[in-house]
């Protein structure tokens, strides 16, 4: 690597708290992760990750049951009526949007997929209104398939644990990727999530209340 190249991605410093200690811990204080979004299959999954975007896991729960009741797989739902869609879904925010998205995707599960959702990341990020953390959020708690599912909170307690100093999600999902086994990437995502929303909050963490020493937020 040539000098240019080597100021242009400094080598990442080691985290302040050992990422052994973060995972110890995570385990004691989070013996049983799971995914807030409640699911049968793949498909359900998918469509309800597409509709938690600025929207609360409470809240979607709260209206997958009667969306999947009307279309309970991808060739009903792509044979649906979008303002049916719409009206299902109106209480999630931005509702024309996913609903359109979900429109959408589901007619290319049914035309290029054989009505089944694909479990590969490359597959998945083609779909409308699927990125890279909606389709690990699939990949990993669907198909067992390993991933980091980097969203708002597992963003900030990576920065706040000195684990990335990255803003990008990708960025922060490479790092982790560097740190955390992947074996575990599927249950340390629940996990840092969980403490994301009960510890380490945005605006005033309960650093009293959280067990990771030294941290660097805390420290400041």
């Amino acid at each position: 690597m040539s000098e240019k190249a080597k100021d242009r991605h400094p080598p990442r410093r080691k985290p302040p708290v050992p990422i052994g200690e973060v995972i110890a811990y995570f385990d004691r204080a989070y013996p049983d992760p799971k995914c807030g979004l409640g699911f049968s299959n793949p498909f359900e999954l998918l469509v309800a990750t597409v509709l938690s975007a600025q929207c609360t896991d409470k809240r979607v729960n709260l209206v997958t049951p009667g969306l999947f009741g009307k279309f309970p797989d991808p060739a009903a739902m792509a044979a649906a009526d979008p303002a049916r869609i719409e009206e299902s879904v109106k209480t999630c925010g931005l509702y024309r949007a996913k609903a359109a998205n979900i429109s959408r995707l589901s007619r290319i599960l049914v035309e290029r997929f054989g009505g089944e959702v694909p479990a590969n990341l490359d597959d998945l990020v083609t779909l409308p209104g699927v990125g890279r953390k909606t389709a690990n959020v699939v990949l990993g708690d669907a198909f067992g398939i390993p991933g980091l599912t980097v969203d708002t909170h597992l963003g900030r307690v990576s920065r706040r644990l000195g684990l990335s100093d990255q803003s990008a999600a990708d960025r922060v999902e490479r790092d982790l990727m560097g740190l955390v086994p992947k074996k575990l990437w599927t249950r340390f995502s629940h996990q840092a999530i969980s403490h994301g929303r009960a510890i380490c909050l945005a605006r005033k963490p309960a650093c009293p209340d959280c067990g990771l020493l030294p941290c660097p937020a805390r420290e400041g």
